[in-house]
């Protein structure tokens, strides 16, 4: 049964939490049936605490809420959804070995005779991947075998199957094409026209006015605006979000670019990476762009030796020299570093404290006689929180219990203890608040000023175009060109980013039988 639009659907009260110090503080908010509200603020600012005490992942430690007019506790995340509360996590919530059917209905398998009804569950399967956009998915495909923005569109498929009344999507649109987007919109205004109210957490402003009706904002873990979004332009939100004033543009600073210190000769694996070259400058940012799928997390983790290449080399040096990367371990000894995209799967231990995973690469700089220095690992930690602006209660705080932005510094910390001359950043942005990102861009420019070799992976090409001094663009695994500041316009690299698919397609149609004979 739908709520009607603009009635109550979900009121807190004095909605606080503490973990070590409080994170959260007396939030009194109300969710409308019908109505999409925008819920924004800087990285631990308390969103998904917020979010996560809705949803039934955390309890409150003050406060009240009240769902549907009745009292509102649930105990944990399954109580929170058999209700009709339910929420899309920013970390994806599927199990990579099994199918992307099974992982659509794992709760609730079709079965015949006390086994699970394959086909009828393919048929469920493919009627809530069309909602999404994955028509072209087999529903037997292992969820691993899918790429980061796939899994992304499964994750918001299954959260989208039955009855709900209050739906949070948690940075949606993190990992998705534009394509995906303009899906996740056109399922977002159904749910409205459902009467479902919806909570969008974003940092990217344009999406939360285009969706939204209201916004609300959290500083620092005190709601400082819940109004009509249509009161306030982009400048006036980013104020309120960080209690200060961003300027549009980044001083990268005085800079002087030398020779190439990176070179990538003919890098090829499958048809995931082409035969891509280029080379990267001592002092230089340089970015790749590409649509999903288009190589450029493949190409970082061949050039740090994550995967074996079938086919190229990577030099270093000035001047570059051919060197054997078989390995990550080869890679960092070689002066390599990979700040890695999925930082929760492959960049932290988020059970274990910040000193102790911004120690994992330095422990070197941390022991004594193979023995850990418990003091110099404290002061190791201390100095990255410092230079990283990381919110956090104490060094000895699990990663687990930051946000993702600062999970994120934390992964950027430990690498800024090696002496690397060329750092791989792959999303180095991901779901960090806007405020945040101006710290990691000004990181960058500092370590372009040292003289290091920057390679930036983005999917925001205008965070690309702000801070890079050239942009190579990926496609269907090939590079396909490369631009000078001052010498691309967006049009351009987007229409590079389409060139290999229009070709690859121009060529499988030439090749391919007809099947509308």
């Amino acid at each position: 049964m739908s709520v009607p639009a603009n009635e109550t659907v979900l009121a807190v009260s004095g909605l606080g939490k503490t973990y070590a110090q409080p994170v959260l503080g007396d939030v009194t908010l109300e969710l409308r049936g019908g109505e999409v509200l925008a819920l924004t603020g800087e990285n631990g600012a308390g969103k998904s605490t917020l979010s996560k005490l809705i949803s039934g992942l955390e309890i409150p430690t003050t406060g009240q809420m009240r769902y549907r007019g009745q009292p509102y506790s649930p105990g944990n995340r399954a109580e929170a959804e058999r209700l009709g509360v339910r929420m899309v996590m920013q970390e994806l919530n599927l199990l990579p070995t099994l199918t992307v059917a099974e992982n659509l209905f794992l709760d609730n398998l079709p079965s015949r005779l006390g086994w699970v009804n394959q086909k009828r569950l393919r048929q469920l399967a493919s009627a809530a991947m069309a909602q999404v956009g994955l028509d072209a998915i087999d529903p037997d495909t292992p969820v691993g075998e899918l790429g980061i923005g796939h899994q992304q569109m499964v994750e918001i498929a299954r959260n989208l199957i039955g009855d709900c009344h209050v739906l949070i999507f948690d940075e949606p649109t993190a990992m998705l094409t534009a394509r995906e987007v303009e899906l996740l919109f056109t399922q977002i205004e159904r749910l409205r026209q459902r009467g479902v109210a919806i909570v969008y957490i974003s940092h990217r402003l344009e999406e939360l006015q285009r969706v939204a009706q209201r916004i609300a904002v959290l500083r620092d873990g005190k709601l400082v605006c819940a109004e009509p979004i249509q009161r306030y332009n982009s400048e006036q939100l980013v104020n309120l979000m960080v209690g200060r004033e961003l300027g549009e543009h980044i001083d990268l600073g005085q800079r002087s670019i030398g020779a190439p210190l990176l070179r990538v000769d003919k890098l090829s694996r499958g048809d995931k990476v082409r035969e891509v070259s280029f080379e990267v400058r001592a002092g230089e940012i340089f970015g790749i762009s590409g649509l999903i799928g288009a190589g450029r997390t493949e190409l970082l983790r061949l050039i740090y030796g994550a995967d074996r290449a079938d086919s190229g080399q990577v030099a270093l040096g000035q001047p570059p020299l051919p060197v054997t990367i078989d390995s990550p371990k080869a890679a960092v000894k070689a002066g390599i570093a990979l700040i890695t995209e999925d930082r929760k799967g492959e960049g932290l231990l988020l059970s274990q404290s910040i000193s102790a995973n911004i120690a994992l690469g330095n422990l070197g700089a941390v022991s004594r006689a193979g023995v850990l220095d418990r003091d110099a690992e404290r002061e190791l930690a201390e100095r990255q929180i410092g230079a990283m602006r990381i919110r956090s209660a104490s060094p000895a705080q699990a990663v687990g219990e930051l946000s993702g932005g600062n999970q994120q510094k934390v992964v950027i910390g430990r690498w800024l203890e090696r002496d690397c001359q060329v750092l791989l950043f792959d999303e180095p942005t991901r779901g960090i608040d806007v405020g945040a990102k101006f710290d990691i861009y000004g990181l960058l420019a500092e370590l372009a000023r040292q003289g290091k070799a920057i390679v930036v992976v983005s999917s925001d090409l205008r965070e690309l175009m702000l801070i890079c001094d050239r942009i190579a663009v990926l496609s269907a695994g090939r590079l396909i060109d490369t631009f000078d500041r001052d010498h691309w316009t967006q049009d351009q690299l987007l229409a590079a980013a389409f060139a290999g698919y229009q070709k690859r397609d121009a060529l499988l149609h030439d090749a391919a039988p007809r099947m509308d004979a």
